[in-house]
Parts: C-alpha cells; structure tokens; sequence
C-alpha cells in the first residue's frame, strides 16, 4: 500500500500502471491520463482530479469522499461497487462504464453523462443531476427523493418503480417521460398534466 498526501500532478500519464491498494489525500492532478490503469481499492479524500482520463480503467471496490472529478472521462471504466461519497462530478463522461453495485452517497453530478447508466435500485436521494443525461438510463425501482433534477434528460429512460417524491424536476421534457409505476408528489403530477395540456386548478 502506499499513500500521497497533498501532492500535484499535471500532465502525467498513469496509464497502464498498477496503482492498486493506494490512498491519495488532498492530492491535484490536472490533465492527467489513467488509461487503462489498475485502480482496483484505491481510496481518495479531498483530491481534485480536473480534466483527467480514466478510460478503460479498474477501480472496483474504490473509495472516495469528498473528492472532484471535474470533466473527466470515465468510459468503460469499471467502477463495480465503488464509492463516492459527497463528491463533485460535474461534466464528467460515464459512457459505457461499469456501474453496477456502485454507491453515490450525495454530491453533484450535475452536468455529467449517463446515457444508458445501469442504475437500477440505485440510492440516489439528495443527488444533484441538474442537467444530466440520463437518456436510455435504467433506473427502475431507484431511490432519487429530494434529488435535483432540474432539466435532467430523462427521454427514454427506464423509471418503472422509481421514487421521485420532492425531487427537483423544473425544466424536465416530461412528454419524453415514461411515467408508468413511478411514485410521484403532487407538484410533480401537475407539472406532468400541464405538460400534456391539462388545466390544473
């Protein structure tokens, strides 16, 4: 195991490397590539990672509190029951990556992208997704209670048995959204009839 605390990297290429069992804190690294990289139980606290490549990378069973991932690519990266809790995700790219069983305990993922996210009976009350693409996501039977969804894409989306209630739709396409099975409060009903045209005394 080995452990780096407040250190900075930018521009470093960590691809293809064994960066297993490690523990990072407070540490920055901008621009850096970690393509293909084993990742596998490394745990961050506090570290920013800003315009960073994590294509194709392991990091299943990986822990992370309080960390950024700003604009970051994580496609095909396998995050298999990894944990992010209270982190910023903004603008980064889940496509095509491996999500099952994995934990996002609050943060901002605003912005981030989604598409066709497996994430079903997911956890994911009180998380910002303000204007993230969820589009051909599954999210059947998922938690999203007191979640910010404000202008989220949910065209095609899977929401069979999902819990909305006191979640922020403002600005949500509903005449793109499936809601049959979805648990709903009565502020988000009526934005959904007057979407469809209904007057809503």
């Amino acid at each position: 195991m080995y452990q780096y605390i407040d250190q900075r990297y930018e521009g470093v290429n960590f691809g293809g490397r064994d960066l297993r069992d490690g523990e990072l804190v407070r540490c920055t690294f901008e621009r850096c590539t970690f393509v293909g990289a084993s990742m596998e139980e490394i745990s961050t606290t506090g570290c920013r990672f800003v315009d960073c490549n994590f294509t194709g990378a392991s990091m299943n069973a990986s822990t992370h509190s309080e960390s950024a991932f700003l604009n970051c690519i994580f496609v095909e990266a396998n995050l298999f029951v990894s944990v992010f809790t209270s982190c910023k995700m903004m603008g980064s790219d889940f496509s095509k990556a491996q999500l099952d069983g994995f934990t996002a305990a609050g943060g901002d993922w605003s912005y981030t992208n989604l598409r066709h996210a497996r994430l079903s009976k997911q956890d994911l009350r009180g998380i910002c997704l303000l204007e993230a693409d969820l589009s051909g996501a599954n999210l059947e039977k998922a938690d999203l209670r007191n979640s910010d969804l404000t202008r989220v894409n949910l065209s095609q989306t899977k929401l069979k048995g999902a819990d909305l209630r006191g979640a922020v739709m403002d600005g949500v396409n509903w005449p793109s959204v499936d809601v049959k099975g979805v648990r709903m409060d009565a502020a988000q009903a009526i934005l959904f009839l007057r979407s469809h045209g209904a007057k809503v005394d």
